[in-house]
């Protein structure tokens, strides 16, 4: 199963959610919106130009192991998916990657002013969560939000994951990437749990 998969769901009372393959072409625009806010501080790419954002996903799109997806929901997009393989990245130097693991990375988009929209993310987490472990044939999720993004870190424990360490990201300085240190907090989240958490028994 290719790591770009097409995916659609429908959540009654929720709506349908689309995940597919970004095209730096014609979503950088509304990529670029999102990372530039500064609730996206985490992300890294608040100072980044569209252009710059799309040559970004313009090389991801080129590598194996990382790729990047446009959540969509009822054809509005909802968020933006990062995919790897833990294996391949620098959070292979902080854990023990087991086989099966799939590393994520996912950027909400942000909600209108006046927007009251309560379960919101838990259903958006849920197809993502499915997408990754049952389309994609994965076992195990990782996650490595920064230890000062609480509330990034909260949402992913009432989603069923378990907490794990406090880890330091090493630096990466190459001419395609650079990425600075990170400080994270690692949490994980298997098959078993994400089935738990969906139907309410976690």
């Amino acid at each position: 199963m290719p790591e770009t998969a097409h995916h659609e769901q429908h959540i009654p009372d929720y709506g349908t959610v689309t995940i597919r393959p970004l095209d730096p072409a014609t979503d950088a625009r509304v990529i670029h919106t999102w990372v530039s806010q500064e609730r996206a501080a985490f992300w890294g790419m608040t100072n980044l130009t569209e252009a710059q954002v799309a040559e970004i996903y313009a090389h991801m799109a080129t590598l194996d192991t990382h790729h990047a997806h446009l959540v969509t929901k009822d054809d509005e997009p909802a968020a933006l998916l990062q995919t790897y393989d833990p294996a391949a990245d620098r959070l292979s130097e902080c854990y023990e990657v087991r086989p099966g693991d799939i590393g994520v990375h996912l950027l909400l988009a942000p909600a209108a002013p006046d927007a009251h929209r309560p379960g919101w993310t838990s259903a958006l987490l849920t197809v993502v969560a499915d997408y990754v472990l049952r389309v994609l044939d994965r076992t195990r999720v990782v996650v490595d939000p920064d230890v000062r993004n609480t509330k990034a870190i909260t949402r992913f424990e009432r989603q069923g994951f378990t907490p794990g360490p406090e880890v330091v990201l090493p630096e990466i300085d190459l001419p395609d990437v650079y990425l600075p240190e990170k400080r994270a907090r690692l949490a994980f989240l298997t098959r078993e749990r994400a089935y738990a958490a969906a139907t309410g028994t976690v």
